[in-house]
């Protein structure tokens, strides 16, 4: 998939994957609607975690997932929040990898 202006470099299938794997709590329930709330700063930083876990992303590509959930700004000073307390680091293409964890990708 293509992004005008952007560097992302993940497929629809990892995009529907990491958008399924992002669990929120449920407010209400029918045939037709789920409502479920948005992350506070606490969880949005886990679930920044649980994705870079599994692949090393830059901040277009962590958006492009949470877009509708968070911001560019917050999804931003979550990963500087993250990397100031050093669970995750920016490596020399503009990734953002968590410390002491090795990605199978």
């Amino acid at each position: 998939m293509s992004y005008p202006g952007g560097n992302i470099n993940l497929s629809e299938e990892e995009i529907k994957y990491f958008m399924n794997k992002i669990r929120l709590r449920k407010l209400y329930e029918d045939d037709d609607i789920v409502l479920m709330t948005a992350p506070n700063e606490d969880e949005l930083m886990n679930i920044i975690l649980d994705l870079l876990r599994d692949k090393p992303m830059n901040l277009r590509e962590i958006h492009t997932i949470l877009s509708g959930l968070a911001s560019e700004d917050k999804i931003r000073k979550a990963l500087i929040t993250l990397s100031e307390n050093g669970f995750i680091t920016m490596n020399s293409d503009g990734r953002y990898v968590v410390l002491g964890f090795v990605s199978e990708h």
